[in-house]
């Protein structure tokens, strides 16, 4: 009897030892699972985060383009605001070229028989004139700026007081501030204001002197010349332009 009780109790260690052993396996993988639960929901809170960001990110890129088309619409008017005013200002010139050309003939008649020379002379100097001016302004549209300049230039000097010189003063001023010579621009559109301020061409040329002064950075000149352009000519187009710009500050 005494023999048997050992072999009992090893009997007994040997079954409690399994369900010991499952008892720990069980609470390792309760231990695993809730690590991974937790993991999960980490991740989880991590790419909520992501989307919220990437969706304001969205939400300011869909504004920044808004605002960018909206700029775009601006100066797409302005050029062709632009471009409709250089086609009526040609316009302008092509008429008063016509009328310059049949007013010659007129005043033949009229000159003194003792001075044919005189007379002949006169419709040729305007020819040379009228010629002067075209060529200038071809290089212009052609894009060669500096050499336009140039030409505009050496044309005021020949034809300073001519019926050309406004004109010519404005498509300077305008070339100069394509080749960044802002000094040269700001004086030319101020000849065309101070000498023909009734010219067609005038609010154009204070329009170009605003834009010499922005190009200068000085934003406050150039605000007040658009105000000044506005209350002066404010049926012209260039009006319209200043008044545009006015109202986007």
């Amino acid at each position: 009897m005494k023999r048997l009780l050992p072999l009992a109790a090893l009997l007994a260690m040997s079954s409690a030892g399994p369900a010991h052993a499952g008892l720990f396996d069980d609470v390792e993988a309760r231990r695993q699972i809730t690590e991974m639960r937790q993991e999960l929901e980490g991740r989880i809170d991590t790419t909520s985060r992501g989307q919220i960001e990437l969706a304001n990110q969205n939400e300011q890129l869909r504004a920044e383009v808004a605002r960018l088309r909206g700029q775009i619409e601006v100066l797409m008017n302005e050029v062709e605001n632009l471009g409709s005013r250089q086609r009526d200002f040609y316009v302008d010139l092509d008429s008063r070229l016509r009328k310059f050309e049949s007013a010659a003939p007129a005043a033949t008649p009229s000159a003194p028989a003792a001075a044919p020379p005189a007379a002949s002379a006169a419709p040729a100097t305007a020819g040379v004139e009228s010629a002067d001016y075209e060529n200038a302004l071809n290089l212009l549209k052609q894009g060669k700026n500096k050499e336009a300049l140039g030409a505009f230039e050496g044309f005021l000097a020949k034809y300073s007081s001519g019926s050309f010189a406004p004109g010519a003063h404005f498509w300077a001023g305008n070339a100069a501030l394509q080749t960044k010579d802002v000094a040269s621009a700001t004086k030319h559109f101020n000849v065309v204001l101070n000498k023909w301020p009734g010219d067609p061409t005038a609010p154009d040329a204070m329009l170009g002197l605003a834009n010499s002064q922005q190009a200068m950075n000085d934003t406050k000149s150039s605000q007040r010349t658009l105000q000044q352009l506005v209350e002066r000519y404010p049926q012209s187009n260039a009006a319209k332009i200043a008044k545009q710009r006015l109202g986007a500050r």
